[in-house]
């Protein structure tokens, strides 16, 4: 972590990232409104969709650098889409944990098997192979071209959880549509932005983080 903040705008970065975080925690404890039918459970809003999007963009970045991957050979793509999907992967578990934790006092019970669940679950499940097959491959280079192929396959479900409100009938769905926020109040609407600000600058944060690990042990196994 020493050498990591020792490049100035790596520390900058970190800084901010802390200070949103500290902000934004107070924001939603402090200031965020209590919905009617939905008092606390609401303020986990602020955490579950701005993980959601995150995850979506972590998984795009790791889908294109697996792509040049494939088409160059070079390490760097490799480490870049390895560390993306590991984030994307902890952010779309992380998704998986706060929903059912909304999802408890509002439907009555933390799991209903609609769309958008299950297509996010499946994903979640497919880097977890992903993972697997870069691990337990016979070489590293194999692993690598095995799992940019994985990577590249499993975001075709990344529209399909996006669209999930649209393809399947409404009778199928249980999750909120996707003009939940813009329907809302300003108050809300500015609390969850600053909020996916947040979220981003963590995703963005620890993206640069573990890059910049992973290339001091490959450099050192080397």
């Amino acid at each position: 972590m020493n050498d990591f903040i020792k490049v100035k705008s790596n520390l900058v970065l970190t800084i901010i990232t802390i200070l949103f975080t500290i902000v934004n925690l107070w924001l939603i404890i402090a200031k965020s409104p209590l919905v009617p039918d939905q008092e606390w459970a609401q303020k986990i809003f602020y955490y579950h969709v701005p993980l959601a999007w995150n995850f979506f963009i972590a998984y795009l970045i790791a889908m294109i650098y697996s792509v040049k991957y494939l088409i160059n050979r070079d390490d760097y793509s490799d480490v870049v889409a390895m560390v993306w999907a590991e984030i994307g992967t902890i952010f779309c578990l992380l998704v998986l944990i706060t929903g059912p934790i909304w999802a408890t006092p509002i439907w009555g019970k933390p799991w209903t098997w609609e769309p958008r669940l299950t297509t996010t679950l499946l994903i979640f499940l497919t880097y977890i192979i992903y993972f697997m097959v870069r691990e337990f491959s016979g070489t590293t280079e194999q692993g690598a071209r095995l799992g940019a192929i994985i990577s590249i396959l499993a975001f075709v479900d990344v529209p399909i959880i996006y669209f999930a409100v649209d393809m399947w009938s409404p009778e199928a769905q249980a999750h909120p549509g996707r003009d939940t926020v813009s329907e809302s109040s300003q108050l809300i609407q500015n609390l969850f932005l600053f909020s996916l600000v947040n979220f981003s600058l963590i995703l963005i944060n620890l993206a640069k983080y573990r890059i910049f690990i992973e290339k001091k042990l490959r450099n050192t196994n080397v």
